[in-house]
């Protein structure tokens, strides 16, 4: 049998057992593989936003708004909780995508006291463009699991996610 080539962690997991031989650091092995791989995705994903001129932030609530009715358009509370950012985070960043000329700010209807953000045609074609760069991008980067080790992946991430969100650690 081949031997595994050893990656970043387990380089790690060998300085924590010849500095601390006392200590299992076993759930550093999953912990900081997923660490690692949410480092790199992110970069890898940046990258097909940036030439896009957005970031992954920007591409998140423009991608938000484009999903998320009909109109393209919802009230910043309902953006800002989906996205899972505070509200004075919400404030600025509604304030640098009204300024790209991506979203306008509405006076609400229904309520006379608030605002609603609606995606504007540049913003929906810039978005949507974006989309399909980006899906291809995420392919691109599993091409290399196969559909057996996709499906094992996809089901370890769901039980995991699941423990995480029952616990309360989601943010």
């Amino acid at each position: 049998m081949a031997e595994k080539k050893m990656d970043a962690v387990d380089k790690i997991l060998e300085q924590w057992r010849n500095a601390r031989p006392d200590l299992d650091c076993s759930p550093m092995e999953n912990i900081g593989r997923l660490r690692r791989c949410s480092d790199l995705l992110s970069r890898a994903l940046e990258s097909t936003f940036n030439n896009f001129g957005m970031s992954a932030w920007e591409f998140d609530m423009l991608a938000t708004l484009r999903r998320s009715s009909a109109t393209f358009c919802m009230s910043p509370t309902d953006l800002f909780s989906k996205l899972m950012v505070t509200s004075g985070t919400m404030t600025h960043r509604l304030q640098k995508l009204e300024a790209s000329g991506w979203i306008l700010r509405l006076q609400n209807p229904g309520d006379a006291r608030s605002m609603l953000v609606q995606l504007t045609d540049t913003g929906k074609d810039l978005v949507d463009r974006a989309l399909v760069a980006h899906v291809e991008n995420e392919r691109r980067i599993m091409v290399g699991l196969n559909a057996a080790d996709l499906k094992r992946l996809n089901e370890g991430l769901r039980a995991m996610l699941a423990v995480l969100e029952k616990s309360g650690e989601d943010i």
